[in-house]
């Protein structure tokens, strides 16, 4: 049980990570190592060591003036995470939670929602909308 809560946090990071490139991308045009420590709110050195696995899991790409960029599969995994996010952000806040907390909640969310109650969750936000 102590390896699954690990390695369940190892993923929900990696998620974090793929999320914020995807979005600093978007608006930025341009990822550093930086702009994800200063996103997460975490130290420099603990983003080198991120990237460094996940450019090892074949999830990003860092060239040789510190650009990041998503590869395909880190891609897939930001897009599905953030469709989570935003998903379960706006369901909430049309239920009445305000904005802050619905979207610190749906950040959590997102990462252990199955896949079969996201859909059901995003039927249903689709219905009410």
């Amino acid at each position: 049980a102590v390896w699954e809560v690990f390695f369940m946090q190892i993923r929900e990071s990696a998620e974090d990570y793929l999320e914020a490139i995807l979005i600093i991308k978007e608006e930025k045009g341009n990822v550093r190592s930086i702009d994800l420590a200063r996103r997460l709110e975490i130290t420099k050195p603990s983003v080198s060591v991120a990237m460094k696995n996940l450019k090892a899991e074949g999830y990003v790409e860092v060239d040789e003036k510190g650009s990041i960029s998503l590869l395909p599969p880190g891609r897939e995994i930001a897009e599905r995470t953030y469709e989570k996010h935003v998903t379960l952000r706006d369901l909430l806040v049309s239920l009445g939670v305000d904005k802050e907390t619905a979207t610190i909640d749906a950040c959590r969310m997102e990462h252990v929602i199955s896949e079969k109650s996201f859909r059901a969750l995003k039927e249903h936000g689709k219905k009410r909308g």
